[in-house]
């Protein structure tokens, strides 16, 4: 067996198991944003919900997006994966199905955060299985399995668009029907800040999906041979850099403080942003990219909440707005050098061409996603009388009205406390 082969084969598989790592970061992040009353459901249904997807991508996921006999909108071949390794290929093909998996899985769990606090856990349940089954697939087929984006020359190396838009913009739909927490607005519309109860576990979940991050991006390069992992790492690591201090001033210049959260948060926008553009773009314009992902997900978050709209681990802004804006950056800054897919950006010679398939991208994949899920949870919220657990539920907590014990079980001991801390 060919010595490239096999070292290609590692890379991936290396990428593939920190890819999957990052779900600890999202339990940290998610749980860490959110009321302590909650920690233990968040973290359980992420666990429960990323062997559901890796279940759904085996059964048809994969078939949809790779499978031959494809067409423009779909694959239609390789449904419970076999694991036989495909001929031509630089890699095993079983490690490379276990690196898209692990994309997939996060995929779902960004679009789960759009339910946090208030959905029924058979909600999780049932819409997993058919965002894993019929959102997720067909948007990374049109980009990354030869569907009609690709044919247009659509910029998304380790996915912008793909993983994060449309991840966001399911999260959308169910903040939408799903409707603000309780005691989360005013009746005059004014937002009352519902803080998450450690922000330790927020930054240690943060760290964790930067150091994910060089198995999401480098490991994309799906190769060892002329060390280009390297670049794409270094441009990942510099954008998260760039995020961080970007929403850490503006924050500043703003509140007159520091706002923690936001840092945080303009890190991850950061990584987001960067995520489509990291092999295509100069090192100087990934800390371009990275440090405008950082305002710009201090804005947008102050522009969901104003129009009431619920986003607990801000979601639509870290993981949408950033999307939208990395995946838009390559239609600027992609060089002639390095745009191995499609054109130069607009700012390398290429004109708006590139700029004009990369904005095509992102509404077409970004609706499909939001129209999509959107009806999916719309019948599920008209067949399962409703969506959300009863108002005593969320007061009281969702680890003990949907799982019968506390993540912190010390903290609420006694069935006299008051819970809805």
């Amino acid at each position: 067996m060919d010595a490239m082969f096999l070292m290609n084969s590692l890379w991936v598989m290396l990428g593939a198991i920190l890819v999957i790592f990052m779900q600890g970061g999202f339990i940290l992040l998610e749980a860490g944003s959110t009321r302590m009353k909650n920690a233990g459901h968040i973290a359980g249904k992420t666990i429960f919900t990323f062997g559901l997807a890796s279940l759904v991508f085996w059964a048809v996921g994969y078939g949809f997006i790779f499978g031959e006999n494809a067409n423009f909108f779909i694959g239609l071949s390789d449904f419970f994966y076999s694991g036989a390794q495909a001929e031509g290929m630089g890699l095993s093909t079983s490690v490379f199905f276990l690196f898209q998996l692990a994309f997939a899985g996060i995929s779902i769990t960004i679009a789960l955060g759009g339910f946090a606090e208030r959905a029924k856990l058979s909600v999780y349940l049932i819409f997993t299985v058919l965002f894993s089954a019929v959102v997720y697939p067909v948007v990374a087929h049109w980009i990354w399995g030869g569907g009609w984006l690709a044919e247009h020359g659509k910029q998304d190396f380790a996915g912008s668009t793909v993983v994060h838009l449309t991840g966001a913009m399911a999260a959308l739909a169910a903040t939408i029907l799903l409707k603000p927490r309780i005691g989360k607005f005013n009746k005059d519309g004014s937002a009352n800040s519902i803080q998450g109860h450690n922000q330790v576990f927020t930054a240690l979940g943060v760290i964790v999906l930067w150091i994910g991050w060089f198995g999401f991006n480098a490991g994309s390069t799906v190769a060892v041979d002329d060390g280009f992992f390297g670049f794409v790492a270094l441009n990942t690591n510099l954008a998260a850099g760039a995020g961080a201090v970007a929403a850490l001033i503006i924050s500043w210049m703003v509140l007159g403080k520091s706002d923690i959260p936001t840092m945080l948060n303009g890190a991850l926008a950061g990584l987001v942003a960067i995520t489509a553009s990291c092999a295509f773009v100069e090192t100087w314009a990934s800390v371009v990219i990275g440090f405008i992902a950082g305002i710009l997900v201090f804005y947008s978050a102050r522009f969901f909440e104003k129009r009431k709209i619920d986003d607990p681990i801000y979601a639509l802004s870290v993981h949408g707005v950033a999307g939208v804006w990395g995946t838009l950056s390559t239609g600027f800054f992609a060089t002639p050098e390095l745009a191995t897919v499609g054109l130069p950006g607009l700012f390398y010679g290429g004109g708006f061409t590139q700029l004009g398939v990369q904005l095509m991208g992102v509404v077409t994949s970004g609706a499909f996603a939001f129209v999509v899920s959107f009806v999916i949870l719309a019948i599920m919220k008209k067949f399962m009388s409703g969506l959300r657990v009863t108002e005593e539920e969320e007061v009281m907590g969702l680890d003990i009205s949907e799982h019968g014990s506390y993540g912190y079980p010390e903290v609420f001991a006694s069935k006299d406390q008051n819970v809805s801390l």
